[in-house]
């Protein structure tokens, strides 16, 4: 018997030491919900799941992105549509007035009508726009394509010509949706005059061009709102496997926790139990001294 070092009372107390840590790592664990909470609890799954995150937030915002976009297609649709509206109105008014019935007088009613659509049809080109950018360019075309569409030319120190839409979580995930001259003179109709009979038969063919020039517009817009549509939804599917992923990493399964917690809270009760037996021992010494 010895009483300068109590070898079973270390042993105890640095058996309970090491339980008494797992408690707390489980405690954190159970607490946070989290498998890891530094680096050291697994260090490549730490690094393996921030890349992870990483990636899940660009997806997030990509998303929200995607859906931005799908406004500003729907907001120049809409704006088409009702210039659509009125250039149908325009041929209306044509086919009228190349009637051999009308007078002049009368022509140039109809010829008062369609400058007043004209002239809405240009306001639309120049104040569309989707949260201040410009979905049109309502200037004066400087070069005409063939039928009379041209491409979208910014004005000096301003916007370029397509709209860039970040639709992923790399750089390289991206999409343009093209914008157009939307004015009487982008749609060739510069010129368009009702108020004579020859003019009138003239200018039907010019509004049919028209017409389709804006059909091609929006047929470009619905192919990007499609194509965004179908981008938001394999986003959403990854963002939901990649969630997936990470949670199966980083994430603490509570089941299998509590049930290490249960057991080493019990382990830890016993060592202290053994700590104080081992502590008694030396107790024993005073008994060979009486």
């Amino acid at each position: 018997m010895i009483i300068q070092h109590n070898i079973a009372g270390m042993n105890s107390s640095r058996n309970k030491g090491i339980t008494e840590g797992k408690m707390k790592k489980s405690l954190e664990k159970l607490s946070s919900g989290y498998r890891i909470n530094r680096a050291g609890d697994d260090a490549a799954g730490l690094a393996i799941s921030e890349l992870m995150r990483n990636q899940i937030r660009g997806l997030n915002q990509a998303m929200k992105n995607t859906n931005d976009g799908i406004g500003l297609t729907q907001t120049g649709d809409g704006a088409l549509a009702e210039v659509h509206a009125m250039l149908e109105r325009m041929k209306t008014l044509a086919i009228q007035s190349a009637n051999g019935t009308y007078n002049s007088v009368a022509r140039g009613n109809l010829d008062d009508e369609r400058a007043q659509l004209l002239d809405e049809i240009d306001r639309i080109g120049t104040t569309t726009n989707f949260d201040e950018i410009p979905l049109f360019d309502g200037s004066d075309p400087d070069e005409t394509w063939p039928g009379g569409m041209a491409a979208f030319a910014p004005p000096e120190k301003s916007l370029e010509g397509d709209i860039t839409l970040q639709i992923g979580h790399s750089k390289e995930e991206t999409m343009d949706v093209p914008r157009y001259y939307m004015s009487r003179k982008g749609l060739a109709l510069g010129d368009v005059d009702i108020s004579e009979l020859k003019e009138a038969q003239k200018a039907v063919g010019l509004i049919d061009d028209a017409i389709e020039m804006v059909a091609d517009i929006r047929a470009g817009f619905g192919a990007s709102q499609n194509h965004l549509e179908h981008t938001y939804q394999n986003l959403s599917v990854t963002t939901e496997n990649m969630t997936s992923a990470e949670s199966r990493i980083r994430d603490t399964d509570m089941a299998d926790e509590i049930t290490s917690f249960t057991r080493d809270n019990i382990m830890y009760q016993a060592g202290n139990s053994m700590c104080a037996q081992a502590n008694s021992l030396p107790q024993m010494v005073m008994n060979l001294l009486r």
